[in-house]
């Protein structure tokens, strides 16, 4: 009885348990539903946190896209529409420029398009040019991107550039511009860039072509380029010490060069691509090269072509009488002559104001034509040519400097109207510079007749000439630096840059966007 009563505990027991269990998969399910619902809640809210992010990137980069055509609009006006101070409306001494920003009335300089920032500028009528300029709206998809511009003026200064007599004004301006979309979402977004113009070198490179084609360099032969200083010690000997860096090239077009030529140096150009096939068709590479010549720095890609001022006529323009000089020439009427000696004839330089003027001068056969003085204090000395042509052995002698020669090269009438073909053909037994210091001989001319140019031992000069045709001949050394529309260089001449010109002429850069930054709001 006591095993049966046991076995029956043991049952109902068991059947207590089980009736207790009832319910638990409405339990289970009401779980696995709840966990299942906060789930599709959980990817329904990412998407949706998706959905407002990309619209949201979307919002900032129209609202950039809109600054950015701000900061462009302002430059734009700035290179372009908007004159430099300086003039009888808008004279340099309203603004303080020995701080940084400029100030005028004791407060930064500022041009603005934008509600928010009040302008300061002196002229009125500028204020509103770069209102009208300097904003505006971008149709983005659905919706309108408005702009608004500001520019500070960071510095100022005033210098006179290379070859003119009239002084130049650069400037660096930072320009902020906000971008922004209203709606049911805003946005706003700031970017700020800085617009600026250095006063550069003028004399860079050992040469330089302004144009913009093949060939625009052209050097063959054995010609080589290298560097010197004309302060440096010479050696022992009294020769030269040359260095095989710094004899840089550079053109807005191409340099072609064969042989074994070498340049020790740079090539700077705005142009790509390097190789042995010459430039075709409308396409203009880098360098186009045959033989071993080699450029020994490799290419400097240019962000844009460089542009240079083109020098002043001479003022006044000389006269285009034909005056000859042959061996057996006095003074007689010459105007400057001081003296002479069965053609050797030494002329007088005259002031900035007053140079000495010449007509059309013809040299030939063993006449020597001697510029400048050897007495300390009495250069700088000016001459202005119409043209000169050296033929036969005669010589241009310089005797001490600085001796500025501005070549006019007019043609019947008044340049630029009408070019002489070819403005200075200094041939001959080339010049003598014995200093070797090419800032004792500048050669400035701003018409686009042809120079021509001896290599001879001791041939020193400055050749500014950006709008000319360089032709060097006779093989031998060239001291200094040349800047012409073209180069040719086919007889193995020498061009030994004076690394002491990066540091003495100066000429105004070009317009630069740089330090770009931006930010949301």
């Amino acid at each position: 009885m006591t095993k049966t009563r046991t076995r029956t505990q043991k049952a109902m027991t068991e059947m207590t348990k089980r009736h207790n269990e009832k319910g638990v998969v409405l339990i289970l399910s009401l779980l696995l539903m709840m966990t299942v619902s906060v789930l599709a809640a959980s990817l329904m809210f990412l998407s949706q946190t998706e959905t407002y992010a990309s619209k949201n990137y979307r919002l900032m980069s129209q609202a950039r896209y809109g600054a950015e055509s701000g900061v462009h609009k302002a430059a734009n006006y700035l290179l372009n529409n908007y004159a430099v101070p300086g003039g009888a409306g808008d004279p340099l001494a309203n603004y303080n420029m020995n701080v940084s920003p400029v100030t005028f009335n004791n407060q930064p300089v500022v041009l603005s398009s934008n509600a928010a920032v009040a302008s300061n500028y002196p002229v009125a009528a500028v204020q509103t040019a770069f209102l009208n300029a300097a904003a505006g709206s971008l149709a983005a998809g659905n919706t309108t991107v408005q702009y608004a511009v500001s520019a500070k003026l960071l510095s100022m200064f005033q210098f006179t550039e290379y070859g003119t007599s009239t002084p130049a004004v650069v400037q660096t301006w930072e320009i902020t511009s906000d971008g922004s979309i209203t709606g049911l979402r805003d946005a706003v977004v700031e970017v700020s860039s800085v617009l600026e113009r250095q006063a550069v070198s003028a004399e860079t490179y050992a040469a330089f072509a302004t144009g913009d084609g093949c060939g625009a360099i052209t050097l063959g032969g054995n010609a080589t380029t290298n560097s010197y200083d004309s302060t440096a010690p010479r050696n022992a000997d009294g020769t030269v010490v040359f260095s095989n860096t710094k004899g840089n090239v550079g053109t807005n077009g191409n340099l072609t060069i064969g042989g074994t030529t070498t340049v020790n140096g740079t090539l700077s150009t705005p142009r790509t691509g390097v190789g042995r096939a010459r430039c075709r068709g409308g396409s203009v590479d880098a360098e186009s090269s045959s033989g071993s010549a080699t450029v020994t720095g490799g290419l400097v890609h240019l962000p844009q072509s460089v542009a240079y001022t083109t020098p002043d006529l001479p003022n006044p323009l000389p006269g285009t009488a034909a005056q000859d000089i042959t061996s057996g020439t006095t003074c007689g009427t010459w105007a400057n002559c001081v003296t002479n000696s069965n053609g050797n004839l030494t002329f007088a330089g005259g002031t900035q104001d007053a140079p000495a003027a010449f007509g059309n001068v013809t040299a030939t056969a063993s006449s020597t034509i001697h510029l400048g003085s050897s007495t300390p204090g009495v250069c700088p000395c000016y001459y202005n040519f119409n043209t000169l042509s050296m033929a036969g052995t005669s010589q241009l002698v310089i005797d001490g400097g600085p001796v500025i020669m501005n070549v006019a090269g007019q043609s019947g009438n008044p340049p630029p109207s009408q070019w002489a073909s070819t403005a200075l053909n200094l041939a001959g037994n080339g010049i003598v510079n014995n200093s070797l210091d090419p800032s004792n001989l500048q050669i400035l001319y701003g018409g686009t007749g042809n120079i021509t140019m001896r290599g001879t031992a001791s041939n020193a000069a400055v050749v500014y000439a950006p709008n000319a045709s360089i032709t060097i001949v006779g093989g031998a050394e060239l001291y200094g630096s040349l800047l012409g529309a073209s180069i040719t260089n086919t007889d193995g001449t020498a061009i030994h840059y004076d690394a002491s010109l990066l540091k003495k002429f100066l000429t105004a850069g070009q317009y630069m966007l740089t330090s770009f930054t931006w930010k949301k709001f």
